[in-house]
């Protein structure tokens, strides 16, 4: 049996239901799937565009797989080049950096790899980490990993949405914040 619950949101002038989904008894998340969402993603880029003009930085970087349509359309919306940390290690990537972190959505440990081509484009760069949905952190600190041994320099950290305690997320540029659902 499917529940059908979920949550309403406007994001960036666009209006979405975002289902719930249990990650653990008597606790949902909304889930915002970006992937194939054409008109979200333009829309949010572009506002996440606007808040990033005051930032100086060179480069975006994000991890795979939800926000890669985001950082595409920010990169296109800002000029700025982007990168992707993968998740599997393919072995035309080199000399890869690695960090690992917890995923909140599967519970496992993620490993996330720099490719060394992108090594070269990030070291000594100012860097904004860009995400989709930003919940517990554990992404972020990961990025933040592989940033810190790239000798790359973090300038600051946006997403489409937060997750769970605001407080935490008030350093983040995000275009709003998703409640965690309790029962």
């Amino acid at each position: 049996m499917t529940d059908k619950q979920v949550h309403s949101i406007e994001i960036a002038g666009v209006k979405r239901d975002l289902r719930l989904f249990e990650i653990k008894p008597g606790l949902k998340i909304a889930i915002l799937n970006i992937l194939g969402d054409t008109e979200l993603v333009q829309a949010c880029a572009r506002e996440l565009g606007k808040k990033l003009a005051e930032v100086d930085y060179d480069i975006l970087v994000t991890a795979e797989a939800k926000s890669i349509p985001l950082a595409y359309a920010v990169s296109v919306e800002t000029k700025k080049p982007y990168v992707i940390l993968r998740k599997s290690y393919k072995p035309y990537m080199g000399d890869a950096l690695k960090a690992e972190t917890l995923s909140i959505t599967t519970g496992q440990p993620q490993i996330l790899f720099l490719d060394e081509k992108d090594r070269r484009l990030i070291e000594n760069k100012k860097v904004v980490i860009l995400d989709d949905v930003i919940s517990t952190g554990s992404t972020l600190q990961g990025m933040r990993m592989i940033l810190d041994k790239a000798k790359a320099e973090v300038v600051a950290e946006a997403a489409i949405l937060t997750e769970g305690d605001r407080a935490e997320w008030m350093h983040i540029i995000s275009l709003g914040h998703l409640p965690l659902f309790t029962e």
